[in-house]
């Protein structure tokens, strides 16, 4: 274990929910909800003001709307947030070659490694001048912790939130972990958790009293040596820059369960084309097709076929889903789909030859407003605007979606640079004058769509409720 505190863990405050407040001047000191906002959607992140009213992440959304019913619900703008985390990204490869990204809003820092700090003094200069560097980039603010290894680091970080630094000297780690819960270690959750507790033993410096014989006795072998290393301020768990994602899927849950099959089957060519999006975006092609089907009773079935070789060719993720979702009986009704590619490879060169022939470009992602096709009644039901989604009004300006029903959406026509919370007006669902656009950056100058697209562990499936996986730690 090293003796200086060049381990860094930077974790951004409310990532999704500071976005939100930032790009929104009437929600800026609000109570901020990010998720999905359906019945059956789930919380990716709520703002530290809504935190106060007991709402977090990963908690059903219906749950929080009691908890906290004059809040602000807003589906995420996954895009978005992935351009903001790569400026922050850039920031910490800055100062060292050893970056492990744990999510969009989430990372180690080996600054060692990077020449950037070593010892107490230079580490804690590196760690005040990168969260100012955060704000004058993005505008937003990140907790950083520093210490000697990757546990005590995170522990740091949490203790420093929201927007603040602390360093754990070495040295004094017995004693600052010794009072704690044994849920601040890692691969202690709720199960171990409760297990120790049944067995008198509630914090760190308990399990260190009790033994490691015994321990491992609690936990088995495996767990137990690791954990009761970890009591003891034990981890030479090192930063890892390289995190291979092993696939990529999209999935979506439904408000109502969907019984109409020809629905069920162009949602799941949607799905489709935006999981060949994400892989494109990451510069991969996979083998094997997944799909995912959660029936009406919550069972939930699981298909897959592997292809011949890597690919990213859209036609051939869509044909291989379909031909998945003919072995399975949607006759009860679907509440949620997923399509996912894995066994992942670089570009081969027969995917390159395939896209020279003049593929079909696949549509951008979803914004603000989307058609959905009803082929069965042969129409075009009406557009969808998607609550805090970003449109421009031809008179108006730009501004973004407060709600939407009964044939009629809000707007608030504000910007990040405003200084005042914007007005306020009502359109018909249909209004030519409105349309979906991108986001406009938190700082001027700023980009609003990834410069590069990078897999990033954590978000890399939508979970149920289209919210996206809750990547934040509370």
């Amino acid at each position: 274990m090293r003796t200086a505190p060049t381990i860094l863990h930077l974790d951004m405050d409310a990532f999704y929910a500071s976005v939100e407040q930032a790009s929104k001047p009437s929600l800026r000191g609000k109570a901020v909800i990010v998720g999905g906002i359906g019945p059956r959607g789930v919380v990716a992140t709520a703002s530290y003001e809504a935190r106060v009213f007991g709402v977090h992440s990963a908690m059903p959304t219906a749950q929080a709307r009691r908890l906290a019913p004059n809040a602000a619900y807003l589906t995420p703008r996954f895009t978005f947030y992935r351009a903001i985390s790569q400026q922050v990204m850039g920031l910490l490869h800055a100062l060292s070659p050893l970056v492990e990204p744990l999510s969009l809003d989430e990372a180690f820092v080996d600054l060692e490694a990077g020449g950037a700090a070593w010892d107490e003094a230079s580490a804690r200069g590196t760690g005040v001048r990168l969260r100012q560097e955060i704000r004058e980039v993005t505008g937003l603010t990140g907790s950083v912790g520093l210490a000697a290894s990757k546990m005590l680091a995170k522990i740091a970080s949490e203790q420093a939130k929201p927007d603040g630094l602390v360093v754990i000297e070495p040295g004094t780690e017995r004693a600052l972990l010794g009072p704690m819960s044994v849920r601040i270690l890692p691969g202690v959750g709720p199960a171990t958790g409760d297990h120790l507790r049944r067995a008198g033993i509630t914090t760190v410096e308990e399990i260190v009293e009790a033994g490691e014989d015994e321990v491992v006795r609690l936990l088995g072998k495996a767990h137990g040596h690791g954990l009761y290393a970890m009591a003891l301020a034990r981890d030479d768990r090192a930063v890892v820059a390289e995190r291979d994602a092993k696939s990529v899927s999209v999935e979506d849950t439904y408000d109502v369960d969907i019984h109409d099959r020809v629905r069920v089957r162009l949602e799941v060519q949607r799905l489709a084309d935006r999981c060949v999006r994400r892989l494109r975006g990451a510069g991969l092609s996979g083998r094997t097709i997944v799909l995912k089907v959660r029936r009406y009773d919550f069972s939930t079935l699981t298909r897959s076929e592997t292809l011949r070789g890597p690919t990213d060719d859209p036609a051939v993720v869509r044909e291989a889903a379909a031909r998945l979702l003919e072995a399975v009986d949607t006759t009860g009704g679907v509440r949620l789909l997923g399509v996912g590619v894995s066994g992942l490879a670089d570009y081969t060169q027969e995917d390159l030859f395939a896209q020279a022939a003049g593929e079909p470009e696949l549509p951008e992602e979803e914004t603000a407003q989307e058609a959905v096709p009803d082929e069965s009644a042969g129409h075009v039901v009406e557009r969808r605007w998607s609550a805090g989604h970003d449109v421009r009004h031809s008179e108006y300006g730009h501004g973004w979606v407060q709600g939407s029903g009964l044939g009629r959406v809000t707007v608030r026509f504000e910007t990040p640079e405003d200084k005042e919370p914007g007005r306020v007006r009502t359109f018909r669902t249909d209004d030519p004058e409105l349309e979906a656009v991108d986001p406009l950056p938190l700082v001027p100058g700023g980009p609003v769509r990834p410069s590069e697209a990078v897999p990033v562990p954590g978000p890399g499936a939508e979970p149920e409720g289209g919210a996206g996986r809750a990547s934040e730690q509370e």
